[in-house]
């Protein structure tokens, strides 16, 4: 079965997905040496898959470029297949510089706070792709994903101010 790893940047598959799927890497950027280089909002002629996994992406896109980039995701995924998302949990957040958690960025950990889970992270200085350009609490995520046609949506606010999406096609 085959995965695509949208927005894959420099990060390993969760070894959850990695032992069940062939997983195919999509970025932006060329200098994270993906399979394909394309945007989100424009996956081009790269067939079906049986699952699309994105983490901490879609905050990235322009909120209409996020309608765009979730249709291209149900185009490309399997009638059978799923959709799982990971972004920022902003359900609970304010724009303070209060530290929320910490991150993991290569050999360490750095502290984030709520302007860099609404704004983008502000050691991720230089890097233009990784500005914060809208962000999602579970009902705005479920609400995007069904607005781009997924029948069967269900959410899980996660711990570390993460939220999952997962979304099938087709109704169970």
């Amino acid at each position: 079965m085959r995965l695509l790893h949208a927005g894959c940047g420099r990060t390993l598959l969760p070894p959850i997905f990695a032992s069940r799927y062939e997983e195919v890497r999509l970025d932006i950027d060329h200098e994270v040496a993906p399979d394909i280089v394309a945007s989100l909002t424009n996956l081009g002629d790269i067939g079906t898959f049986d699952a699309v996994y994105t983490s901490h992406c879609l905050e990235h896109l322009y909120p209409q470029d996020v309608r765009v980039a979730l249709a291209e995701f149900y185009r490309v995924t399997a009638k059978d297949g799923f959709v799982a998302i990971i972004v920022p949990d902003l359900e609970d957040v304010t724009a303070t510089d209060e530290i929320l958690k910490h991150a993991p960025t290569g050999d360490t950990y750095v502290p984030l706070s709520g302007l860099d889970l609404i704004y983008g992270c502000r050691f991720d200085r230089g890097n233009e792709y990784m500005a914060h350009h809208c962000g999602f609490t579970s009902t705005t995520l479920e609400g995007a994903l069904r607005a781009a046609g997924f029948a069967r949506v269900d959410m899980k606010r996660l711990a570390g101010y993460n939220l999952m999406g997962i979304a099938r096609p087709e109704a169970a």
